[in-house]
């Protein structure tokens, strides 16, 4: 499906929004509560079928809106249950998605951006430069169209097996596109949305420090940040980031998030990396950053890909990593690596970006495009 130009696309609207067009077509705000329990809790995109309207208000919606989501360019199934859709998002420009099912839950990490100009070292997406923002549409439809997909292969249990979990962990970096995200937040959270629990929906930032002092006056979610070293010169080379906003500042940032949104944690994703951050004294310092305070470490095996010069730390590495941390009073856990056989895995998303323009954030230079 295709967006038209002459009508509205009301996927990516979030309540108030929608209240105001309903508003302008004669009805009252409860016809915006209805459509958005129709289109997000029903996946229903054809308002013919949206009985509970009257017929008039459904032949003005046929005339001047639509339910529009991302276009599915290809599917891949991994052997281990996960599935990546290859999304259009303009002309030759795709992002990517994935579905990664467990017994307890079913996590769908979604893009926000296609590509991503935050340039970290060990990051496939990263390599492949940066195109442009998603739109709300396009990232709430993510989950849309995922639920959509597994309720065509699950059958009377598409309910119970559907999305119970989202992560914007996928291509770009959420903060930097926080005009589309915040409205995204906000439909994934709503009553009459997706219905989703804030402890259920995580952001995760490489550390744009302004912006998630902005994001806790704007919403209520958990918050990821990809942290990866312990000191600043080393994640200076990892995540350039760092050269604008160093460790003191985020976790600053990170401790005023919790402390307004009355959260729990903050989770810090440190991918290992052989030889490079995954020492017994490097896993010491970062217990003495974290230590006494709101946080615990994902530790996250490398997942190569073409022209990487990281390795993977080996098992026992990981596990003295680990040991360290617990045994300093840091809470730490090892994700297990998922669809890496079909380059699902975290940091391997690579999407089609063309058009792109790579920007090397650690330079005099710096400019990054922040949508406020």
């Amino acid at each position: 499906m295709s967006p038209s130009a002459t009508t509205t696309n009301l996927l990516g609207l979030p309540r108030p929004t929608l209240e105001a067009f309903v508003a302008q077509l004669g009805s009252k705000p409860f016809r915006a509560r209805q459509l958005m329990q129709w289109v997000y809790k029903r996946g229903e995109p054809s308002f013919e079928r949206m009985t509970d309207l009257a017929k008039a208000f459904r032949a003005r919606l046929s005339e001047c809106a639509s339910v529009q989501p991302p276009e599915i360019i290809a599917t891949r199934h991994s052997a281990d249950g996960t599935r990546k859709w290859l999304l259009r998002a303009d002309g030759s420009q795709a992002f990517e998605t994935v579905y990664i099912p467990e017994p307890d839950r079913a996590t769908l990490c979604i893009s926000s951006q296609v590509g991503c100009a935050l340039d970290c070292a060990f990051c496939s997406t990263a390599q492949q430069g940066f195109n442009r923002n998603l739109t709300t549409a396009e990232i709430v439809g993510q989950v849309w169209l995922a639920n959509r997909e597994l309720a065509g292969t699950v059958g009377d249990l598409a309910r119970e097996r559907a999305v119970t979990n989202v992560v914007l962990m996928g291509m770009g970096e959420p903060l930097a596109n926080f005009r589309n995200v915040v409205p995204a937040l906000d439909i994934l959270l709503d009553d009459f949305g997706f219905d989703l629990s804030r402890r259920r929906v995580t952001l995760s930032t490489s550390g744009l420090v302004p912006q998630i002092y902005k994001l806790a006056e704007h919403s209520n979610v958990a918050l990821a940040v990809s942290l990866h070293a312990p000191d600043d010169g080393l994640r200076n080379e990892l995540v350039p980031i760092n050269r604008r906003h160093p460790i003191a500042e985020l976790l600053e940032a990170c401790w005023h998030y919790i402390d307004e949104r009355n959260g729990r944690s903050v989770t810090f994703e440190y991918v290992l990396l052989d030889g490079v951050n995954d020492s017994r004294v490097q896993a010491r310092a970062l217990a003495k950053l974290l230590a006494g305070k709101p946080a615990k470490v994902n530790l996250i095996p490398f997942n190569p890909f073409p022209g990487t010069r990281f390795r993977c730390s080996p098992p026992p590495a990981v596990q003295q990593f680990r040991d360290e941390l617990i045994r300093r009073g840091v809470l730490a856990t090892v994700r297990r690596t998922r669809g890496e056989d079909i380059d699902a895995a975290c940091g391997q998303l690579a999407g089609r970006v063309l058009d792109r323009t790579t920007v090397r954030l650690g330079s005099r230079t710096f400019g990054l495009a922040v949508q406020e």
